[in-house]
């Protein structure tokens, strides 16, 4: 088996941008990324494309203009996991000698949809009874609250936390500064979440990687992928304890296996904060503290810039956004570079090995369609 490293990455603002389209965002990135790995197109064997809301054939149009030699383009769509999905399935190749170097990449462009939740299948039960994620994840955030006596005050500081964050990272347009108060006061979306704890959703953004078995020529020292996993929701035929983030908890166990590491071992982690609620649920998933114990690690600072093991240092989904196809590649373009010392103000210090988890979509029945988590290191 072949040792794949991740040589160089590239990335695009995240933001609005309707004046772009999805492939000029996307090909910008991928330029980024081969001067990053100093790579020439001519070298890459194989393309990996995550999208999740675009049309047809995302990774060919993309392509199309850099004028690509025409090897061979996997389209992965799994929801907003179709990046982090791609870069499985760009290791499994490397790893068994099919190609050398190979090139992964996602985007989304959704500025051109409205403001609103994402539009959901109609044909599906809870879609149309209203269980749409707001709803799903406010329903989340009660229980929790019943079961484990949560504050308001405690989801909001996930908040305000990451917009701390995000405001040091360049590429998250959308992070502003926000106190408690004023997330409290947001306009309400789904009770007990307001506007300012729900991830922005009509954002456009790309990010990209390049990654080989051969010797690096790259700016950066290459980093490893210790951990590859993707997992599928179970079907649920009797009653679930809403709090336990199930699809995630098993993914992880696998993960850490595979690494040869545990939650201890982590320097830093970028997790799929869609609401504020679904990072306190993903400590406890992911083993960063006992059920029930989320809140007290928050309070206790550990998972802020500056604590024993930050959570989100570019800001995460609430401060930078979330095009769906993008944000699995993006969160790991942000591990990357924190492993590399590449992250500027918001640099997490002595970073030795990084996760990334990253859920998608939900369907009738099902928690979450999908889950992959990747563990990082130099």
């Amino acid at each position: 088996m072949k040792q794949p490293m991740i040589t160089g990455v590239g990335i695009t603002d995240f933001g609005r941008f309707p004046e772009l389209t999805e492939e000029a965002m996307v090909q910008s990135a991928i330029l980024d990324a081969l001067e990053d790995a100093g790579t020439r197109l001519s070298e890459v064997q194989a393309f990996y494309c995550g999208n999740a809301l675009g049309a047809m054939l995302p990774g060919q149009r993309a392509l199309r203009e850099l004028h690509a030699h025409g090897g061979a383009v996997y389209n992965v769509d799994n929801a907003c996991s179709s990046g982090a999905t791609a870069l499985n399935l760009a290791l499994q190749a490397l790893k068994v000698g099919q190609y050398d170097t190979v090139l992964v990449f996602g985007m989304d462009h959704l500025s051109g949809l409205g403001g609103g939740p994402l539009q959901l299948s109609q044909q599906d039960w809870n879609n149309r009874r209203g269980m749409i994620m707001p709803a799903l994840y406010a329903m989340r955030a009660r229980r929790y609250m019943h079961d484990r006596g949560l504050k308001l005050e405690t989801l909001a500081d996930i908040s305000v936390k990451n917009r701390k964050h995000g405001v040091l990272n360049p590429i998250a347009k959308f992070a502003k500064l926000a106190t408690r108060e004023e997330i409290l006061a947001s306009r309400p979306v789904a009770e007990p979440l307001t506007l300012l704890q729900c991830c922005p959703a009509v954002v456009d953004g790309a990010a990209a990687l390049v990654l080989s078995t051969k010797p690096s020529q790259g700016v950066a020292k290459p980093v490893q992928v210790l951990a590859s996993v993707v997992q599928s929701g179970l079907f649920e035929t009797t009653p679930v304890d809403m709090t336990e983030a199930e699809i995630t908890a098993r993914a992880a166990r696998l993960a850490y296996e595979q690494a040869g590491v545990g939650p201890q071992d982590l320097s830093l982690l970028e997790v799929h904060d869609a609401f504020t609620i679904s990072e306190l649920l993903y400590y406890e998933a992911l083993g960063l503290c006992d059920r029930g114990d989320a809140a007290e690690l928050l309070h206790s600072g550990a998972t802020a810039l500056g604590g024993r093991v930050p959570v989100n240092p570019s800001g995460g989904l609430l401060a930078k956004g979330h095009p769906p196809g993008a944000t699995g590649v993006a969160q790991i373009v942000e591990v990357c570079e924190q492993l590399q010392g590449r992250a500027g103000a918001r640099q997490v210090q002595g970073a030795r090995i990084g996760l990334t988890q990253v859920t998608g979509g939900g369907i009738w029945g099902v928690d979450h369609a999908a889950c992959a988590i990747h563990i990082l290191s130099l």
